[in-house]
């Protein structure tokens, strides 16, 4: 891989945007083409991976997906399967359809209770009855900042079907879900590198709802690569997933999304960056998660910055 050349352009003027060109491309040591054989029992062990998806109108859906440790797995980091058999697939996650028609996949395998994370992006080149399997393009680590802990308890059995509902505006439980959450993951993509999933973490209350069909998220100091920034610059189609830990539900969104830079922030709702992106919502569907899955708070990260009122 070369490194010179890792960053597409809407990445390296989002990096030069925040003074951070430097730090990226020190940074950029990191990403390699395969999964390094030091993450590869990481993400054997995981319960839980962050998806992002492009539907055959080009639009972005981020997905989370479940199952026991060793679901996921990777032999010699080129390729990671799923063994997440068809009969197991909620049908009104746009996650399967959306692979049927377009490869690229971004993937995030996060462990909250350790706040470790690996984020690997490739194109699914086997998708039948058993599961699928992607090929690697690219793959890194990432930080632990932002990343709330939390302890899964259990887990139950897949159930079918599970109940979803759909909307275009953010009113009653889907409202709450947004002002409850301190977690959600984001999908985004570039025509040349893929799609890409990635963490967003902060206090309750960060995501703010500027009126029912638009989100304000601050965007706080990170690894410097603003892939996500840097792929909006280009496509500002994007997904979010917003996880309901208590009540066991899935809200996903699609719309798009906009960077603000250098922004006034009175409340230090950015830590300092001054950076937020707004994400309008074109459309959303609520989904009860196939298994039930009983989770425990830790504690919060403490790189948060406050929540303003």
């Amino acid at each position: 891989m070369d490194k010179q050349h890792i960053f597409h352009p809407g990445e390296r003027e989002a990096q030069d945007n925040a003074g951070e060109a430097s730090i990226a491309a020190r940074n950029a040591a990191m990403v390699s083409a395969t999964v390094i054989a030091g993450a590869r029992p990481f993400i054997a062990k995981q319960f839980m991976a962050a998806l992002g998806s492009v539907d055959a109108t080009g639009r972005l859906w981020a997905s989370l997906v479940f199952g026991k440790p060793g679901f996921m797995h990777t032999g010699d980091g080129s390729a990671i399967s799923f063994d997440i058999p068809a009969a197991l697939r909620d049908p009104d996650d746009p996650l399967w359809s959306n692979i049927a028609h377009n490869k690229d996949l971004g993937m995030l395998f996060i462990e909250l209770g350790s706040r470790r994370r690996y984020r690997v992006n490739g194109n699914v080149s086997r998708l039948d009855e058993d599961g699928m399997e992607v090929a690697i393009q690219e793959a890194y680590p990432n930080c632990p900042r932002y990343i709330q802990r939390r302890h899964l308890r259990s887990m139950g059995e897949v159930s079918l079907p599970a109940r979803a509902a759909r909307g275009r505006v953010l009113r009653g439980s889907v409202e709450d879900i947004v002002r409850g959450a301190d977690t959600l993951f984001v999908a985004s993509r570039h025509a040349g590198a893929g799609a890409d999933a990635s963490h967003r973490g902060g206090g309750v209350g960060f995501v703010h709802i500027v009126d029912e069909s638009t989100l304000r998220i601050p965007d706080f100091n990170g690894n410097s690569m603003f892939n996500t920034f840097g792929n909006f610059r280009l496509d500002p189609r994007a997904g979010l997933c917003i996880p309901d830990f208590a009540g066991g539900r899935l809200l996903q969104l699609t719309g798009t999304g906009s960077v603000l830079w250098d922004q006034p922030d009175p409340g230090n709702d950015t830590g300092g960056t001054g950076r937020f992106f707004e994400f309008t919502v074109e459309q959303w569907i609520l989904r009860e998660a196939l298994q039930p899955l009983e989770w425990e708070y830790l504690d919060a990260s403490p790189f948060n910055p406050p929540v303003s009122a």
